[in-house]
């Protein structure tokens, strides 16, 4: 789909309006797969964590449910000429839960923390130096031009905490209970049950009008929807395709389908036999029928995929897709020296993304019929993660499903994480140990080429170059499908993946 027309789709579905006034009061629960693998903007890695997170902590800058950037903390910004100097004004009169202020230094002390989070590369090391220029603004030094700044801290993982917390949090420890800026409050979180969200009366906007929010964790998709048709909860996200068009005819129902930024993939071990050898990857992209998984699994809810990034995000640049084609695939298998196939692991998650088991036991079935005998395995989402984040020597899976949400609209998020050889996991997010000089050139490249014709050839290039070195098995990207109460107002499904209770009441 075109990225005109999805963001047309974006405009019209996100936000159900409500006809009548807001009513204040009431604990609204919202039902999503995952628990959260951290609430500190340090270790956050996952859109369930970003999406809680987003109601208590804030970020300097916002990207609005129509893809725009806008001012949040920040109320308004100046980059120099020379792309070398950036310059931030802090809003004023903002209060953190614990009544510490928000000022510039404030803000100084989170970045420079942010230094040492698992996405620090979305500033650093292009961010020299943070000057505290006065109360109220800050300065960035650039060593060089960064064309993503700007977007780049639009995303939650850079919210801004109290500095009180910041300097009273036991060396090594992780935050737990973030206090921040926002609409809600941190009440309680019970790992692997919920997480619990309490108005924030202070709270220097316009304030919520629900009492509270509740973010429950139930991995199974029936299981959420059967707890939303009963009332239990007044949210849901992933509604499995199948159960759709029954959700649509439900009175007191309402579903909706939003385009996502995500692409869904499943990458291979870069460092180890026999995925070393492209003609393997690029077996395994002939082995798969893409198109019949997004058909006949997603009930036709996003696309297959045709770049490692989605057709929404700036830099896209549209391939031609593996075409099934098993017979391709064998003879591709039998010039790399496997005839008969041979034995690995694919790692997968369950309830994280749209129909991820189903998905991964289509692709066990049709790696098999080409003689790849591919077992299965999966685990809680926090220590999937976890297992994923092993350095290169501890490393023994062999392929591992995952999916990556370019939630700043530009490619250098969606591609620098994912395969520049300095973001080795456990530093980085580059989990497969993805590793080449022309792509890392590529990417450099691409981060400081100011000009936007530029930037898009730059990208057009490493895309295609990415293609045919085949580091994935490129699947697809996912669209939305999820559900509310009609009692339910003013809920936001961002295409980040968040539903969003800021603005939400209940009508009842």
């Amino acid at each position: 789909m075109a990225r005109k027309a999805l963001l047309l789709a974006c405009v019209f579905l996100v936000g159900l309006a409500a006809w009548a006034a807001p009513k204040p009061g009431g604990e609204m629960v919202i039902g999503f797969g995952t628990d959260p693998e951290s609430l500190d903007p340090n270790k956050i890695t996952s859109a369930p964590a970003g999406m809680v997170l987003t109601h208590v902590a804030e970020t300097l800058l916002l990207m609005t449910e129509d893809l725009k950037v806008a001012p949040l903390l920040v109320e308004n910004w100046t980059v120099s000429e020379d792309g070398l100097t950036v310059l931030l004004y802090i809003r004023k009169g903002v209060f953190f839960h614990d009544g510490a202020p928000l000022n510039a230094d404030a803000v100084k002390v989170n970045l420079e923390r942010f230094r040492k989070a698992t996405y620090a590369f979305l500033l650093f090391p292009r961010v020299n130096t943070i000057d505290v220029v006065d109360e109220y603004t800050v300065r960035f030094n650039l060593d060089k031009p960064f064309a993503p700044l700007i977007a780049h801290l639009t995303h939650n993982f850079v919210a801004i905490v109290s500095p009180k917390q910041i300097a009273e949090l036991p060396e090594g420890k992780d935050i737990l209970e973030p206090v921040g800026t926002g609409p809600f409050k941190f009440d309680a979180w019970v790992r692997g049950d919920y997480v619990r969200l309490v108005r924030n009366d202070n709270y220097w906007g316009d304030k919520a009008y629900l009492d509270s929010v509740v973010f429950k964790v139930i991995p199974s998709d029936a299981t959420r929807l059967v707890l939303l048709e009963t009332g239990q909860l007044h949210a849901m996200m992933r509604v499995p395709p199948l159960d759709a068009s029954r959700v649509a005819a439900t009175a007191g129902l309402e579903l909706l389908n939003i385009p996502s930024v995500r692409t869904i993939y499943i990458a291979f071990n870069y460092q180890k036999a026999p995925f070393t050898d492209v003609r393997i990857r690029q077996a395994i992209n002939y082995a798969v029928d893409k198109e019949a998984i997004v058909k006949e699994i997603l009930g036709g809810v996003g696309g297959v995929s045709d770049a490692a990034i989605m057709p929404l995000v700036f830099g896209h640049a549209g391939q031609e897709p593996y075409t099934y084609d098993p017979e391709k695939a064998r003879d591709l298998l039998k010039a790399a020296g496997f005839p008969s196939g041979f034995k690995c692991t694919l790692y997968h998650p369950t309830g994280r993304y749209m129909m991820d088991a189903a998905v991964a036991e289509a692709v066990q079935a049709y790696l098999a019929e080409v003689g790849i005998d591919a077992k299965l395995v999966t685990m809680e989402w926090a220590a999937y993660l976890a297992y994923l984040r092993k350095p290169q020597s501890e490393a023994t899976f062999d392929m591992f499903m995952l999916g990556w949400g370019c939630v700043t609209l530009d490619a250098d998020y969606g591609l620098f994480a994912l395969f520049h050889t300095s973001e080795w996991a456990p530093v980085g997010s580059n989990r497969s140990f993805y590793s080449d000089p022309t792509v890392d050139t590529l990417l450099d490249l691409a981060r400081v080429v100011s000009d936007p014709v530029g930037r898009r050839a730059t990208y057009a290039s490493l895309l295609t170059y990415l293609w045919k070195d085949a580091p994935w098995l490129y699947l697809h990207y996912e669209g939305q499908l999820n559900a509310q109460r009609t009692v339910a107002k003013d809920l936001i499904h961002h295409p980040r993946e968040y539903i969003l209770a800021h603005k939400a009441w209940l009508d009842q």
